[in-house]
């Protein structure tokens, strides 16, 4: 179901640093189609993300949205359709690609590590050190400086083990790990799902300032609220296809919700007609 807004929670659209953004798009996505046996999963579907841009990707539950991010993420291999990356096509066969490029995800379980501390964490897989020796010092220094350039006041120390963190501190740490390697395009999954109201406001802050320093971010939500305070551009799915692309200044939740559930946006101006849907999801 998709939430058009969360009891208690702000209406205001709090006031966003505008990025200067690239003619040329971060990332395209050109007639991607993926099929699981005779289920039609994604049918010629495009999508472009320029760097300082928030997309937003909405849909109902079977629209194509996760299957969508695992063809970015190199976890599913699309049938047919291209993905240019920076105006060049790419080949992604699995995350380490994904991850050269510059594009990581930060899927809805955050694959965090409760028995570790946030740098250790932050680290994992990716630890400095000299021989057999672990260098602690300039990792710390690292994950302070980008917890600290993100804006994550919230943490009193890296040195906390994330079961001891919060909800919206635990995403915090998840999308800080996602920026600190060099990346150009994050994919965020459901960030703000099963965050309180004041959590919730702390992680869109959070996507908010990825744009705000040029990177290319995809926001994945059921929660309109959450999508009209951080979009630059929302992307409707339905049925595995692209229904329209919908200016967030330009537009309202209704035409969004109707696109969603009927496949057909409301007319209005700067939005493009809509597709035809198509079966399977």
């Amino acid at each position: 179901m998709v939430e058009a807004s969360r009891p208690g929670a702000s209406t205001t659209l709090l006031p966003r640093q505008r990025p200067v953004m690239s003619d040329t798009p971060l990332l395209q996505i050109q007639g991607i189609t993926k099929a699981f046996g005779s289920v039609q999963a994604l049918d010629d579907v495009d999508l472009e993300v320029r760097p300082g841009e928030v997309v937003a990707i909405v849909g109902d539950n079977g629209a194509g949205k996760s299957t969508l991010v695992k063809c970015i993420a190199g976890t599913h291999t699309a049938d047919s359709g291209r993905i240019l990356f920076e105006g060049q096509e790419v080949h992604i066969h699995g995350p380490k690609d994904a991850g050269r490029l510059g594009i990581e995800v930060v899927y809805q379980d955050l694959a965090l590590c409760d028995n570790l501390d946030v740098v250790q964490n932050m680290y994992l897989g990716r630890e400095l050190n000299r021989g057999q020796i672990l260098s602690e010092a300039p990792m710390e220094q690292h994950t302070t400086e980008t917890l600290k350039s993100l804006a994550v006041t919230t943490i009193k120390s890296v040195r906390q083990t994330v079961a001891t963190l919060s909800g919206g501190q635990r995403q915090s740490v998840a999308v800080a790990r996602a920026v600190m390697w060099n990346s150009k395009l994050v994919v965020l999954d459901e960030p703000t799902a099963a965050l309180g109201v004041a959590q919730t406001e702390q992680v869109l802050a959070l996507v908010r300032r990825l744009g705000q320093q040029g990177l290319g971010v995809i926001l994945i939500s059921h929660n309109l609220h959450d999508v009209f305070e951080t979009a630059d551009r929302i992307a409707v799915l339905r049925l595995g296809r692209n229904v329209g692309v919908f200016e967030r200044l330009k537009t309202t939740q209704q035409a969004v919700v109707e696109a969603i559930t009927a496949g057909k946006p409301t007319k209005v101006a700067g939005i493009p007609s809509a597709a035809p849907a198509g079966a399977g999801a």
